[in-house]
């Protein structure tokens, strides 16, 4: 079912393309306790209808939907995208084809505003297509000529996420593979929903045209061996943490693949960039204080996330 329009307390609207995506449902989470109306871009309405959100049918590569998401609204938050496919070609359609269309259905609308989430991957393009493809995506925004602000976010966790679950899973059995050594930030899925919210109110001299890289407010971030205990912690177990070199972590994708077919989670793209060293975020690229900081610190929210896989049943 469609939601019916939003009345004038929900007014004006924010537009949210990956509205159904792990990052997208926490936005919306977000905006329904803030009261913010929502037009989000869906594929598929969902069963359940949420306060304040008016469902647009449609896709990325369906300019009409993109142009009826953009119309009446202040500002669009582009999430959706492609993080990971056994096919590297699909990440143009989605990230590079998929933001274009995002821009020039902003343009057609009238709306200056975009709040585009990229990834801490887009620094090092050489390392992947899925890295290589954001960082063309954030060269389309850059050249927008719109009022934008580009998101490259850590590794991201918390509810709903199939991804950093993989760990969580194998922290259960005691053992949690890890990629040679080196470090990284994460942030907690609720802070950054709150940050991209932020991001579409706050002072256009503070944010207008900047990249932004947030985490939790750990200095110096995570080595792998410390998020590997921080997770078996909260997992309730002391854990195995093994470094891996590359070329066992390309073994493991090319298996993986053959086990779950395009539903694995490992691939030889990923493998790329997560033998980097380095997916610290730097502090130049801090989002202003006064306009958002991590409420969650990552023992707290590792904690909260194991909870919750156990609670739904995933583990």
């Amino acid at each position: 079912m469609v939601a019916p329009e939003l009345n004038a307390a929900h007014e004006p609207y924010v537009a949210i393309t990956g509205s159904t995506g792990f990052v997208g449902q926490a936005v919306l989470d977000t905006a329904e306790r803030e009261g913010q109306g929502v037009r989000a871009l869906t594929r598929r309405p969902p069963d359940r209808d949420r306060s304040g959100v008016h469902w647009v049918r449609g896709s990325l590569s369906d300019t009409a939907s993109l142009e009826q998401l953009a119309q009446g609204t202040e500002a669009v938050i582009h999430i959706a995208g492609l993080t990971s496919t056994i096919e590297p070609s699909e990440f143009e359609a989605a990230n590079v084809t998929g933001t274009a269309n995002v821009i020039a259905a902003m343009r057609a609308a009238g709306v200056k505003r975009l709040v585009f989430v990229s990834s801490l991957a887009a620094r090092e393009p050489q390392l992947s297509a899925y890295g290589a493809s954001k960082a063309a995506a954030e060269e389309l925004v850059e050249k927008s000529g719109l009022d934008w602000m580009i998101v490259r976010p850590p590794a991201v966790y918390g509810p709903r996420d199939s991804d950093m679950f993989e760990l969580f899973r194998a922290a259960k059995w005691g053992l949690v593979p890890l990629p040679p050594g080196g470090a990284t930030s994460i942030i907690h899925v609720d802070d950054l929903a709150r940050l991209l919210l932020a991001l579409v109110v706050a002072p256009p001299e503070l944010v207008r045209r900047r990249f932004f890289e947030p985490d939790d407010g750990r200095e110096g971030g995570w080595s792998h061996k410390e998020l590997a205990k921080e997770i078996g912690k909260a997992m309730g177990r002391r854990v195995f943490a093994p470094h891996l070199p590359a070329r066992v972590l390309a073994g493991a994708a090319r298996f993986d693949r053959l086990v779950r077919g395009r539903g694995s989670k490992l691939t030889t793209d990923r493998v790329g960039y997560m033998c980097h060293p380095n997916w610290v975020v730097r502090s130049d690229k801090a989002v202003p204080q006064s306009v958002w900081s991590p409420r969650m610190s990552g023992e707290d929210g590792l904690a909260r996330a194991a909870a919750w896989y156990r609670a739904e049943g995933w583990l």
